[in-house]
């Protein structure tokens, strides 16, 4: 299992900046943001250290030779938009910059993007997965001919005012997923699994380790911690973030030797990468890189 992170949280840095940090303290890869070169829409959204739509010949080498000097690998581009969105103009827009993040993630040789399905969020779960029966198939043909896999986070985007009533993501559970892989039987479609989501969904984050093993292509060590006065008060149908706070990895209650030793036992070799979204530690640029000094030096318990 390779040790890595997500760069987001690096929106400071230029992509040479975030190879050396990641080198610096001993990561073996980055997730590698690619957003489009617009505003962010959303916090940590926006974020690109990779311009995809000016990928040139010049450009793949220089990425490919500063990762090479520096060992340090990109583990995925990563772009998380909603592909399901209501408004097709918006839809239309996310899948031509996902298909741009496909083409790289193949000219560079990593064969690995991080995203999201997406969701109409005012329609009903059986009225998106007759959508995702339309929407995603051809997506994932456009990745199978480039030889890239996709790579799903089952984050639900559930959290505040503006993402109810449904969320913005339709892979959030086991069953879920069960739908989403008989639908698009292929081996370039899996998961981009982070447990922390199941802490605060209240769902077990080890067991579905043993039936999704082959679907698990990539994994995000992020942390979340339950604040029970708050969830008192406010209930599960509460917004989550009354109750939820994401933490960095040791900082929450996700059970690290349990989930990374299922990990192992199923024979996981691809790469893990701490997402860091702990507002503890985004006070200072000098906060931040402790937040990812802190993560490695907890997780290397686990993770040889």
């Amino acid at each position: 299992m390779k040790l890595g992170f997500m760069s987001a949280i690096l929106g400071f840095m230029n992509f040479e900046q975030v190879i050396d940090t990641a080198s610096a303290l001993g990561y073996s890869c980055v997730e590698l943001a690619c957003w489009p070169q617009e505003q962010a829409s959303r916090r940590y959204a926006g974020v690109s250290h990779l311009n995809v739509a000016e990928l040139d010949d010049a450009l793949v080498a220089h990425v490919k030779e500063y990762c090479a000097a520096k060992g340090v690998e990109i583990s995925s581009l990563a772009y998380y938009p909603n592909n399901l969105d209501e408004d097709l103009e918006h839809r239309s827009y996310f899948h031509d910059h996902l298909r741009k993040v496909i083409d790289a993630s193949a000219k560079l040789g990593i064969n690995m993007v991080t995203t999201f399905v997406g969701r109409m969020q005012t329609k009903t779960i059986e009225e998106n997965f007759a959508e995702f029966a339309k929407v995603w198939p051809p997506i994932i043909k456009f990745a199978e001919e480039r030889g890239v896999k996709i790579a799903i986070e089952n984050c639900p985007m559930l959290f505040s005012r503006d993402q109810w009533p449904g969320g913005l993501n339709i892979a959030s559970s086991p069953d879920n997923w069960r739908r989403m892989f008989a639908i698009i039987d292929s081996a370039s479609f899996g998961l981009n699994f982070d447990p922390s989501h199941f802490v605060w969904l209240q769902m077990d984050y080890v067991k579905p380790i043993y039936e999704f093993k082959d679907k698990i292509f990539h994994i995000h060590f992020k942390d979340t911690k339950i604040d029970y006065d708050r969830l008192n008060d406010v209930g599960i149908m509460g917004y989550p973030m009354h109750y939820m706070i994401a933490k960095i990895p040791g900082h929450g209650q996700v059970d690290w030797g349990k989930f990374v030793s299922a990990l192992s036992e199923v024979g996981f070799a691809g790469c893990a990468c701490v997402e860091v979204e702990d507002r503890a530690f985004e006070g200072s640029h000098e906060r931040i890189l402790q937040s990812l000094q802190l993560s490695k030096r907890y997780l290397e318990q686990f993770v040889i």
